[in-house]
Parts: C-alpha cells; structure tokens; sequence
C-alpha cells in the first residue's frame, strides 16, 4: 500500500460550509472512492483552513483516475469547487499538493 499525503487551503470564509458538508458525505461519493482504493482516508484541517488529507491506496495513480471517470465525483467537485484557496477554476482533486513521505514509524 502507498500512503499518500496531500494538502490543500479552504477560504476562511467557507471553513464551516466544508466541515458542514463533510459531515453529510453522498453515500454514493463514499462508495466511489472506496471502490478506486481510497483507504484509511481521512482529512484534518487546521483552523486557518490549511488541509491535511492521508490516504492508503494500492495505486495512487490509478485512484485519481478511477475517481475522475466517476459521475459522483464530477458532481462532488462541482459542488466544493467555490470553498478552496489556489484551486485557479480546476477542481480540488486536480489541486492537491502532493507531499514526500520523509518518515514512516510502523
């Protein structure tokens, strides 16, 4: 499994409206990422609005694309678009910073 760790900044102005629709995830968005190898996926957010997503994946890759051919996913994306800073109109999935694993404690 690849552990991956990405970044990304909500707009101050909008933290409460993610964590609102984080808290009321589409049972099928949920679905389409567990079935592209999303695991162990989780989001913490810092209360300046700064991201931290961790995910295990076989493929991180081929995650991504999985999710990109996936309707809910362009819904979803749609629909969270307006909430991130830097996204410059591409949607967040095409705007994470992908951080270097420099330490793994097992």
């Amino acid at each position: 499994m690849q552990r991956v760790g990405l970044m990304l900044k909500v707009k101050p102005e909008h933290i409460e409206e993610y964590k609102a629709r984080h808290k009321a995830v589409w049972p099928e968005m949920l679905e389409a990422l567990r079935e592209t190898g999303w695991h162990n996926y989780s989001i913490f957010m810092h209360e300046d609005g700064t991201l931290f997503f961790y995910l295990e994946t076989p493929d991180f890759k081929a995650a991504l694309e999985g999710m990109a051919q996936r309707e809910v996913n362009a819904r979803w994306q749609a629909y969270m678009k307006d909430l991130f800073e830097n996204t410059e109109g591409k949607p967040a999935d095409q705007s994470f910073v992908v951080l270097e694993e420099v330490f793994h404690l097992d």
